[in-house]
């Protein structure tokens, strides 16, 4: 017999409203939404709670800053991740694309560690029931490193792969266009002022050997997948049609308002960066998300290096007029989902997986406080 679960007494959001009702459950899937509330025996009263979509994030960098958690103190691979995990189901996170490094530019060794562990524990962790949420891979390919296509080597046709994306962090592009600024960070990282110059010098000649000849050998590598493929730290409206004419159909954190507008011009789907929001602004000085929220040019926000901040960054778009509640809710959730490649979740509707989260607002904050993945509570 299947079982039933009912949650009433909630603000439904769904796609394109806001439904006091009541969300019915069987097996593993929503069955029915009905409006107003039901008075069925075992109805689980949600307190007016608004009810969301389980959280898709595209995005994450998360699973780093657990393995790294002071500069100096490496956490051991399988209890970071197992950390990780459950820091994302309880932002309410319940299908999350593990953003790992593909590529050394030379201040950042240990990311290769943390991509090739992270793998390892995912293939050992997958399908134990163990894991909260659920658990794919986001290939952040640094196009101009030279170990590049050795790693893409080893994951390059890993099921678990549900993204690409081609990264250029040298000095002097993208994030990075500001070389002073790019010079300062490092130098406060650790480095002398020779060792971070005579390294800029390196890269920049690396970057002028690889750059092109990588970028079409990463092409014709993942063409066969025809994965989701993204650009990163887009600056220009040059870049973004070049991108989209090899294909690159996302623009994952544009750094500037120029390079946003062309992606939506062009059909480029962008997604911006949830913590971006929360702060009011870039940590690192590129453009505002609250700017291209205003000029409709995000499409799908990621938590980045913040799991809650996806929910938040939702209720701050919506409270501040950028958006409605249901289309701030969809950029973390439906249409995320889609980007993915995702057609069983992201939406509350019946027939699709019964991935939930309860949100209640309090003091312009958005408080997760129950998670749902596939029926069963996970937070």
């Amino acid at each position: 017999m299947t079982s039933e679960m009912i949650l009433t007494n909630a603000l439904l959001v769904l796609p394109g409203e806001v439904l006091p009702g009541t969300l019915v459950i069987r097996g593993d899937r929503i069955a029915e939404i009905q409006p107003g509330r039901s008075h069925a025996p075992g109805a689980i009263d949600l307190d007016g709670d608004h009810l969301i979509p389980g959280i898709v994030d595209v995005h994450t960098d998360n699973l780093e800053r657990q393995v790294q958690p002071r500069a100096t103190a490496r956490w051991p691979s399988r209890s970071a991740m197992l950390a990780h995990d459950s820091q994302t189901a309880a932002a309410g996170v319940t299908t999350v694309l593990d953003a790992l490094c593909l590529g050394d530019l030379g201040f950042d060794a240990g990311r290769t560690q943390t991509f090739v562990e992270g793998v390892q524990d995912l293939d050992a962790l997958t399908g134990t029931g163990l894991l909260k949420s659920d658990h794919f891979l986001h290939l952040r390919c640094e196009i101009p490193a030279a170990d590049m296509r050795e790693l893409v080597e080893m994951a390059a046709d890993h099921p678990l792969v549900r993204m690409v994306s081609f990264m250029d962090h040298s000095p002097g592009v993208g994030q990075y266009r500001d070389v002073e600024r790019y010079r300062q960070m490092r130098i406060r990282g650790g480095k002398t002022a020779e060792e971070v110059d005579k390294r800029i010098t390196e890269l920049l000649e690396t970057r002028e050997r690889l750059l092109e000849p990588n970028r079409r050998w990463l092409l014709d590598r993942v063409a066969h997948r025809k994965l989701p493929l993204a650009s990163h730290d887009d600056d220009s409206p040059e870049g973004i049609a070049r991108n989209a004419a090899d294909g690159i159909t996302i623009s994952e954190f544009p750094v500037t308002l120029e390079a946003a507008r062309a992606a939506k011009k062009l059909g480029v789907q962008v997604i911006a960066g949830a913590p971006n929001i929360v702060r009011g602004g870039s940590h690192s000085g590129n453009v505002a998300v609250s700017d291209l929220m205003h000029d409709q040019a995000v499409d799908v926000l990621a938590s980045d290096y913040v799991p809650p901040a996806m929910v938040e960054a939702a209720w701050l778009a919506a409270g501040q007029g950028h958006t409605t509640l249901p289309a701030a809710i969809a950029m973390i959730t439906g249409t995320a989902a889609q980007m993915a490649g995702f057609t069983d979740r992201g939406r509350l509707e019946a027939g699709l997986r019964a991935d939930l989260v309860q949100i209640r607002p309090h003091e312009g904050h958005a408080v997760v406080r129950r998670v749902w993945r596939a029926a069963e509570r996970i937070a």
